[in-house]
C-alpha cells in the first residue's frame, strides 16, 4: 500500500514571517554590505536561475541582494520563467526591458528576513507581506506549500545574508497581474461573442522525478550526469517509473561525486557499470515505494527495513548527530525536492545491495 507523509518540515519554512504578518507597516531600511555568499551567489552556482539573475542585474537590485539582509528568496527557476513568458505572450528581453515592472515583480519574491525551517508553524491560509508591499499567500496541501499558484520544490538553501527557497512558477503582484491583464487563477474566463465561454486554469503540474534528473543533469554546474546515463542504460522499466506522474516514489538520489568514488572504490570505470547486468537492480534499490518526506523519515527513524523497487532489498534508515543516514553510509545533504510522482533526497553515496 502506498503511503504518503505530510511535510512538516517544510511547512516550517515561513515560520519566521508571522511577525510580519502582525506588525505595523513601516518602511525597512537595508544595509548594503558584502557578504562571503549571498542569496545572489546561491543562485548564480545552482546554474538554474539563468533568467533570475538576469532579471536581478536589469533591475539594479544586485547590490541589494548582496548586501547584509536577511533576506529570503523564493527564486523561479529558469523553467518557471519560461513557462510564464509563454502564459503572457511575452519574451524575456520585453520583460527585462520594462524595469518598473520587473522590480515590482522581483521584489515580490523577497522577503524582508529570514525565515528557514528552523521553527514548526503552519501558515496554512496566511498572508504574508513582501518587499514589493504586497502580500503573498501561503497554503499547505497533502504535505506541500504553496505560495500563490507556484509550489516550493526546493527549500533552504542558506546563505550568510539570508535564505533561498526554489518554486516553479513566477508570483505576479495583484497590481501587476490587473495591468498585465491577467486575471486571478479563480476567475479565469474566456468570452467569446455571441456566448460566454469558461475555462478552468489549473495550476501546473510539478516534473516528474525523470524531468528534475534530466533538467539538472543539463544544468551549469550540472548533476546527476552520471544517475541519468545510468536510469537511460537499466531496464526500460526504471525510467518508465519515474516518469510515471501517477507513481508515487520515494528516490535517494548519489551525486555525481558519490557516483565516482563508488567507481573508485569497486575499481570499475563508468562504461563498466552502465554495461552491467547489475545496473538495474542497483538503480531499484535506491528507489521505495510511497512518498516519504524528511520530517516524517526523522520521526520514524530508526527504520530497520524500508522496502525499495527492488525485490526483497531493504534499507537501514537513522538519525546519526541530526543528518538522515542510509545503511550507515549514505548521508541525505539535501532532502525534499518534491516531483509531482514523488519526492528525491540527495545522498552522498551510492548504495548497493547486499549480494
Amino acid at each position: 500500500m502506498k503511503k504518503r507523509f505530510s511535510l512538516i518540515a517544510l511547512i516550517a519554512v515561513f515560520a519566521l514571517v508571522v511577525a510580519a504578518c502582525s506588525s505595523d507597516s513601516e518602511e525597512t531600511t537595508t544595509t548594503v554590505a558584502e557578504t562571503d555568499t549571498s542569496v545572489l551567489d546561491l543562485a548564480v552556482e545552482a546554474g538554474q536561475f539563468s533568467t533570475l539573475i538576469a532579471a536581478i542585474d536589469a533591475a539594479g537590485l544586485t547590490e541589494t541582494l548582496q548586501g547584509e539582509g536577511p533576506f529570503t528568496v523564493l527564486a523561479p527557476t529558469d523553467a518557471a520563467f519560461e513557462a510564464a513568458f509563454e502564459a503572457l505572450g511575452i519574451t524575456a528581453e520585453e520583460l527585462l526591458a520594462d524595469t518598473d515592472t520587473l522590480t515590482e515583480i522581483l521584489l515580490y519574491h523577497v522577503l524582508g528576513q529570514e525565515a528557514d525551517s528552523s521553527v514548526v508553524a503552519t501558515l496554512d491560509g496566511q498572508e504574508v507581506p513582501t518587499l514589493q508591499g504586497e502580500s503573498i499567500l501561503v497554503t499547505v496541501d497533502g504535505g506541500t506549500i504553496s505560495i500563490n499558484e507556484a509550489q516550493v520544490v526546493s527549500p533552504d538553501l542558506a546563505a550568510d545574508n539570508g535564505i533561498v527557497h526554489v518554486i516553479n512558477g513566477v508570483l505576479l503582484p495583484p497590481t501587476v497581474a490587473e495591468a498585465l491583464g491577467v486575471a486571478a487563477p479563480e476567475e479565469t474566463t474566456t468570452t467569446t461573442v455571441p456566448e460566454e465561454t469558461t475555462t478552468t486554469t489549473e495550476a501546473p503540474m510539478d516534473p516528474t522525478i525523470a524531468e528534475i534528473v534530466v533538467e539538472l543533469a543539463s544544468a551549469d554546474p550540472a548533476e546527476f550526469t552520471i544517475l541519468l546515463a545510468a536510469v537511460q542504460a537499466a531496464d526500460p522499466a526504471v525510467l518508465d517509473a519515474l516518469s510515471d506522474p501517477n507513481q508515487e516514489l520515494t528516490v535517494f538520489a548519489p551525486t555525481d561525486a558519490a557516483f565516482e568514488a563508488a567507481l573508485e572504490t569497486l575499481g570499475i570505470t563508468a562504461e563498466d557499470l552502465l554495461a552491467s547486468e547489475d545496473l538495474t537492480n542497483i538503480l531499484l534499490y535506491h528507489v521505495a515505494p510511497g512518498v516519504f518526506l524528511a520530517a516524517d523519515v526523522v520521526a520514524a527513524a530508526p527504520i530497520d527495513a524500508l522496502p525499495t523497487l527492488l525485490e526483497g532489498g531493504t534499507l537501514l534508515v537513522q538519525v546519526v548527530d541530526g543528518s538522515v543516514v542510509i545503511n550507515e553510509s549514505a548521508t541525505v545533504i539535501q532532502a525534499d525536492v518534491v516531483a509531482s510522482n514523488g519526492v528525491i533526497h540527495v545522498i552522498d553515496a551510492v548504495l548497493l545491495p547486499a549480494a
